[in-house]
């Protein structure tokens, strides 16, 4: 047997347990009892000490021995906090369960965070809606014989947003096409994303194609910029922060800043083109009164134009700014008349500040360089149909040979526009899944004062000339439409059949339906179409737009669209 002294009795356990062993087929049981303990090697040296293997003063060493070591071990182990369960043996079946319960703890958190689930998206791109369209349209656009080519039409939009025009000259002024027929093809392409930004708050923005800054289109004819297949330029078309809660009394309501589409209950494009976008904030507020009664309203502030940091450039002192606002208001309610009737109803006054233009101070441009302190007064972007006058006061002098020579003249809109509009749509839903609309649209610019525009009127003039003011006030239309309230499906259709009827300053040229006799005002007819889905994302549209003027020289046009669209 090895040598197994006092000290490495410990190491010799397992031998002395087998000697032990053995012994006890052969030696008595002692009979002194023995007080049991947790403590396994207590236990085993107390029955060598009983079966008189071992001495009871060597025990005692042995147990003194030890209890000095696992002292020293303590002393050095790390600290283990209270509470804590040692647990020497873990069982097979509990480790099964505890291997479940973490995965299951695990894949809960990766769905979660989505970043264990194949092909997934991680939380933060689940809050971004993307959106986007495609529109590919013919337009025809042609011009019956009888029209007035004589240089009734001047286009004030290039005069104004170019070099002043010298109306001494011997030339005629920028004129608006009234007599070739054009074809051309033509691509609109939008794409955008709108985020969800958490506790009430959303964000948007919006690029768009467009062959120039108008405010009414995003056309881009194809081969117009430069043609030999240059490219196209894109446009910021939305960019807005909006906010939306509930208020007491059952009351939603919602802020919006930035450029966002129209916020205004409207049913035409009479008053407002589609494409157009409003600058500046708005807010809305949506109340439901009863049972199939909801009422709204809609406040808004617009900054329509925003003068020239530097106007005006070529002059050390500067002129006095001319900012031009909208100041808008909608109050309108919504309601079902019975099983299968509905309307809308809304009105709406557009007030727009200092658009109008202003007779200059007098003074003597020697070039076309030279700038009047009213100059910004001008529209900076015009359609059609308006009524206009000449914005400077020009001082007959030697330097321009007493009033015969350079006369640089801009051009600014006759009247102040102050419009009191009314909207409404009434739907009948017995034919389902066709739908049954009429829609009417009603405006009228009480800042209008026929009087004092047939003094300084230079166009919308009668056959006796100047101070034949033949202008208008007021315009309204009509539409009839039957179909498929959406075109959700391949196969839905609809029709459609619009009069309209839009005097010359009933509203702002600028912002109205940009396709209606090529846009603008003074302009009355039939619009009629239809549309057919091709399937639940692509859809087909014709259209056949004829606009004659309401009062003027001769002017007729008639457009044919055909459209194909693409949505996702």
């Amino acid at each position: 047997m090895p040598d197994c002294n006092r000290v490495s009795l410990l190491r010799c356990l397992p031998l002395v347990a087998l000697i032990v062993g053995v012994a006890a087929l052969s030696a008595a049981e002692a009979t002194a009892p023995v007080s049991p303990s947790q403590n396994l090697t207590l236990n085993l040296i107390r029955r060598l000490v009983q079966r008189g293997v071992l001495p009871q003063a060597d025990a005692d060493e042995l147990i003194k021995l030890a209890e000095e070591d696992t002292a020293v071990a303590r002393a050095a182990a790390v600290p283990v906090p209270d509470g804590t369960i040692r647990v020497a043996y873990v069982p097979e079946v509990v480790k099964r369960q505890l291997r479940e319960e973490i995965k299951l703890d695990v894949m809960a958190q990766a769905r979660e965070e989505r970043w264990a689930t194949p092909r997934s998206l991680p939380e933060w791109a689940s809050r971004y809606t993307l959106f986007g369209d495609f529109r590919l349209r013919y337009e025809g656009i042609f011009y019956p014989s009888g029209n007035d080519n004589t240089g009734a039409f001047p286009n004030f939009n290039a005069i104004n947003t170019g070099a002043p025009f010298d109306v001494a000259g011997t030339i005629f002024s920028p004129q608006t096409n009234v007599d070739r027929t054009r074809n051309r093809l033509r691509i609109r392409g939008r794409f955008g994303a709108e985020v969800d930004m958490g506790e009430g708050f959303f964000g948007g923005a919006r690029l768009a194609t467009g062959e120039n800054t108008s405010p009414v289109t995003a056309n881009q004819t194809l081969g117009l910029t430069n043609g030999n297949f240059s490219k196209y330029p894109i446009w910021l078309d939305r960019a807005f922060l909006k906010y939306e809660a509930s208020g007491p009394g059952g009351i939603a309501w919602s802020a919006s800043v930035g450029r966002f589409p129209n916020p205004f209950y409207s049913q035409t494009e009479m008053i407002f083109d589609d494409d157009l976008g409003f600058d500046g904030g708005v807010v809305k507020a949506d109340l439901t009164r009863g049972k199939g009664v909801k009422s709204f309203a809609t406040f808004g502030a617009f900054p329509v134009f925003n003068s020239s940091l530097n106007f005006a450039l070529n002059q050390p002192a500067k002129f006095k700014s001319q900012d031009k606002w909208l100041l808008a208001g909608q109050v309108g309610t919504s309601l079902t008349l019975a099983p299968q009737w509905s309307a809308k109803v809304a009105a709406s006054y557009y007030y727009y500040y200092n658009v109008e233009g202003r007779r200059s101070d007098p003074f003597i441009p020697v070039t076309s360089q030279d700038n009047g302190n009213t100059d910004e007064t001008r529209p900076s972007f015009a359609q059609s149909g308006n009524t206009y006058f000449p914005l400077r006061e020009i001082v007959p002098s030697p330097l321009n040979n007493f009033g015969t020579t350079n006369q640089w003249q801009y051009f600014g809109l006759a009247t102040p526009y102050h419009d009191l509009a009314l909207t409404g749509r009434l739907d009948y839903d017995g034919f389902e899944p066709l739908r049954v609309s009429l829609v009417g649209e009603w405006v009228k610019n009480l800042a209008f004062h026929r009087d004092a525009m047939g003094r300084t009127a230079i166009n919308n003039l009668g056959p006796r000339g100047v101070g034949d003011f033949v202008g208008g006030d007021t315009g309204w239309q009509v539409d009839l439409r039957v179909g498929s309230a959406a075109l959700a499906k391949r196969g839905d259709w609809n029709v459609f059949l619009s009069y309209r009827r839009a005097e010359s300053d009933a509203v702002i040229d600028g912002f109205v339906d940009s396709d209606f006799g090529n846009g603008g005002t003074n302009l009355q007819g039939p619009i009629l179409g239809g549309s057919l889905a091709l399937s639940s994302r692509v859809w087909l549209v014709v259209r056949w737009l004829s606009a004659t003027n309401v009062a003027g020289p001769t002017y007729k046009n008639d457009i044919l669209h055909i459209d194909f669209n693409g949505k996702f």
